[in-house]
């Protein structure tokens, strides 16, 4: 049996090498699509056209990236042989070897995506708690006279915040606290730095402001200021502190947690210190200023003087005292008959207290509210008399009325009233049965009788 026969037909028409590649690329690009990708970046490339090649590997396998026009896509600066990143590419197939390829978009650092999230979640976290609060953030002083620096003690970062210092205000003293700026455990070390400042204890002076950054680098080369045990330092820390991490461009939690955020170590020295020269100009402006309104206040006083040896002055003493000594006694005089009113007023004030408090002592209140019980004893005896006497009136009255409409009127004219047995009137013989007993009320008694019919 032959091993390379087929079952197909002889005459099936066999695909072009070019067609076949054409098909297995097409195919990659419609069923895989662009993805991440991650690995280390192997064989880097960089043609002057612009465009970079360079392979991207792990364990166990590899695949040539092609990146055209690469200095103007994202993250291409972190492309570097040996660098571990996640790229976002098209799979493909290079048509003139056959040779399948990533066709990469845009690059990022691996893990960077990670500790973007990190980040955000720290500082919602710590916004919710009041951290980043305005409110809570002191004022940076004017004058500081120590400044302490929390830093690497062999970076760029210390000789550009001391020459700055050194040049804008040589009277501060500059208070260094070296500390690890980059690497595992280094936020452990500018926290506890931070903390020993502010605390200023034992050797530590007592500083007036803070500086703590680094300068600039990776996003994994700053993380150690997005940890939160730093971030809660600094928001612990009773001193001002300015925060100098990065570039410009840069922003870390420490710089959200901080009092000021400076953009570079630099501008942060510049910030903490006023500038001498600046300060000297402004001084000599002052000076020339006063200087020249104090000479005319003098020169004005001195005008004055002459003017006044040249007029008052110029006369003998004695003529000079007379009109105040007239003066002087016309107040002696006015003050005298002032105190004299005064003291009539005053006496004449006294009597009427005095008559005052005569009509309010106890016992002539006592006296007052007895003639008044009398007085009202009195019209009382005379209401109720007359009360009484009024209403005997109304007695007879209504006495005399009741005769006049009662009963008795009727009797005294030969009229009588007939009543059952129980007191009832009786107004119509139905009233009555036959058998029953009336009573017949006259003037001098009563009758009895029975309804016989």
């Amino acid at each position: 049996m032959d091993l390379f026969s087929s079952n197909k037909p002889a005459d099936s028409k066999a695909l072009s090498v070019t067609q076949l590649v054409r098909r297995m690329k097409n195919l990659l690009e419609i069923e895989l699509g662009e993805q991440w990708v991650e690995g280390e970046v192997s064989n880097l490339r960089k043609q002057a056209s612009g465009h970079w090649y360079f392979s991207l590997k792990d364990e166990r396998a590899q695949i040539s990236c092609a990146m055209f026009g690469a200095r103007h896509k994202k993250g291409s600066a972190d492309l570097e042989d040996g660098a571990k990143v996640r790229v976002f590419a098209e799979p493909s197939v290079y048509e003139a070897r056959g040779q399948l390829q990533i066709i990469v978009s845009k690059v990022e650092r691996a893990g960077v995506g990670d500790l973007q999230a990190k980040f955000e979640a720290l500082k919602k976290k710590l916004e919710a708690e009041g951290l980043f609060a305005a409110a809570r953030k002191k004022q940076i002083p004017v004058f500081p006279k120590v400044v302490g620096i929390i830093t690497s003690g062999t970076g760029a970062a210390i000789q550009d915040i001391l020459n700055v210092l050194e040049r804008r205000a040589p009277w501060v003293q500059p208070v260094l606290l070296p500390v690890r700026v980059q690497g595992k455990g280094a936020e452990r070390e500018i926290a506890a730095a931070i903390r020993q400042m502010g605390a200023a204890q034992g050797e530590t002076p007592k500083c007036d402001v803070l500086i703590v950054g680094r300068g600039g680098g990776s996003l994994e080369d700053l993380w150690n200021f997005n940890e939160e045990i730093v971030a809660r330092a600094i928001f612990d820390c009773p001193i001002p502190l300015i925060s100098a991490v990065g570039h410009e461009i840069d922003f870390t939690i420490a710089d959200f947690v901080s009092d000021l955020r400076a953009p570079t170590p630099s501008a942060a020295a510049e910030l903490a210190v006023p500038d001498g020269e600046e300060l000297k100009m402004r001084l000599g402006v002052l000076k020339r200023r006063l200087s020249r309104r104090v000479g005319e206040r003098i020169e004005r006083l001195g005008l004055l003087l002459e003017n006044a040896k040249r007029g008052v002055l110029s006369r003998g003493g004695e003529r000079l005292l007379r009109e105040p000594a007239m003066r002087v006694d016309q107040l002696r005089g006015r003050l005298a008959s002032a105190v004299q009113a005064d003291w009539r007023d005053r006496v004449a004030e006294l009597r009427s207290l005095k008559r005052s408090l005569e009509a309010q002592r106890p016992e002539r209140q006592i006296e007052q509210r007895l003639e008044k019980i009398q007085q009202m004893k009195v019209r009382l005896g005379r209401s109720v008399t007359q009360e009484i006497h009024d209403r005997r009136e109304t007695l007879k009255r209504l006495k005399s009325m009741l005769r006049a409409l009662g009963p008795e009127s009727a009797f005294e004219r030969g009229f009588s009233i007939a009543t059952t047995a129980e007191g009832k009137v009786i107004r119509s013989k139905e009233d009555v049965a036959l058998g029953d007993k009336l009573v017949t009320k006259l003037k001098d008694g009563e009758l009895v009788s029975e309804r016989v019919e």
